[in-house]
């Protein structure tokens, strides 16, 4: 493509991360692709099988097959973002040879079908999860991105060993790899044809603005304060429930609420008489509960998953002005300014406190100015200038 052609006929595929009738949408790779969608043909493939199954599970382990068997189900459809969405049929043997050949093939036949359904033809081939890796080296495309926002090897119950090699083979193969955490870009740029470090993204104006609405959800407005608040997935590979557990001992007077999925037992946090786990939300009503903190949280566990990780929350509790308490993690340090850092229960509770107690609108504003030229749209088009050129020509689909 020559610089300056226009964006109008060109398609994308992304292999996504995650599952978008299942799970948190505020991700990387489905916020790129709602910006691509307004002058793109998008398809959004839900995320491949990557993890081994585990039978130990039990009633989890069903949970989940359910779930991918309704999702499956739902075939092809478009969303209210402009792009579509498609769950393939896969199985979770990446790391059985044989069967990853037979299982290459099934996901292949079924993505060619989609393919000529949605009339796409040499697109720009997104991928967000290494385990699409084969099936994105056999299609035609223009361009291939690789989106190295986390240590997919580090995720619980993957093949070590199969998903690092993928991950090493989009990196050599890929025409751009893009990059959220510095630490992680540090680390493996010279891996790559060519990397670049971009940072995420914040629906600035939606979480700034959300306050001059006052009405509270119902189910948080009688909540007594303080608040302290966390929205995001709870799960057992980021967040350290037993900081958590201490942190809520020391601070008794306080009411903690956390918004979002669970997929770890927090029986011992929900038997506590200050504790509210109030469930996954959508993601537009999410500004809403968040105006309702004093503080806002991010107690995450100390592992590699999070030394390489970008929370994209950490800008939306700046964005409604917030003030944030956080364990340590690398990417936390150019927000030292305007963010609470705390390492063992006792610091994090006094954290709060402090927080709580300091709190005035000048840092609010200093937290807000912060991520306030962080928009979704200047992050995607600094992509498509990397991968077709500085004077490229976006035209807005009709």
């Amino acid at each position: 493509m020559k610089n300056g052609e226009s964006m109008k006929n060109i398609d994308v595929i992304c292999f996504g991360g995650n599952d978008w009738w299942y799970h948190n949408r505020n991700h990387f790779d489905t916020r790129m692709m709602e910006q691509f969608a307004k002058f793109e043909n998008v398809l959004y493939v839900n995320s491949v099988v990557m993890q081994k199954p585990k039978l130990s599970q039990g009633r989890k382990f069903v949970t989940k097959v359910v779930r991918k068997t309704k999702s499956i189900l739902k075939g092809l459809q478009k969303n209210d973002a402009g792009f579509w969405i498609y769950s393939p049929f896969s199985l979770p043997v990446h790391h059985i040879g044989g069967l990853r050949m037979l299982n290459g093939l099934i996901l292949r036949l079924q993505l060619r079908f989609m393919i000529w359904k949605l009339g796409i033809r040499m697109p720009i081939v997104w991928v967000a999860c290494p385990a699409a890796c084969d099936a994105a080296a056999r299609i035609k495309k223009v361009k291939l991105v690789y989106q190295r926002t986390d240590r997919f090897e580090e995720y619980p119950n993957v093949d070590v060993k199969t998903i690092s090699q993928y991950d090493r083979r989009l990196k050599t193969d890929a025409d751009l790899t893009v990059f959220v955490s510095k630490t992680l870009y540090e680390q493996e740029y010279h891996q790559c044809k060519k990397a670049i470090l971009l940072d995420h993204g914040v629906d600035y104006e939606i979480f700034a603005t959300a306050e001059n609405t006052k009405e509270a959800p119902l189910d948080i407005r009688d909540i007594e304060g303080p608040i302290v608040g966390f929205f995001g997935g709870i799960d057992d590979h980021t967040s350290d429930i037993g900081l958590v557990k201490k942190v809520v001992e020391l601070l008794p007077e306080m009411s903690f609420v956390f918004i979002g999925k669970v997929s770890v037992d927090c029986q011992d946090l929900l038997c506590r008489k200050n504790v509210r786990m109030l469930g996954q939300k959508p993601y537009e009503q999410i500004p809403h509960y968040g105006k309702c903190f004093d503080v806002a949280i991010m107690p995450w566990r100390q592992n590699r998953w999070i030394q390489a990780c970008n929370p994209i929350k950490l800008k939306e509790y700046l964005a409604l002005g917030k003030p944030v308490v956080s364990t340590p993690f690398a990417e936390l340090q150019k927000y030292r300014d305007v963010v609470y850092e705390a390492k063992t229960p006792r610091e994090f509770a006094n954290s709060i406190k402090g927080a709580i107690r300091h709190n005035d609108p000048k840092l609010v504003m200093e937290r807000r100015e912060k991520v306030k030229n962080s928009s979704w749209d200047s992050k995607a088009e600094l992509v498509l200038k990397e991968l077709l050129g500085k004077d490229f020509n976006c035209q807005v689909r009709n």
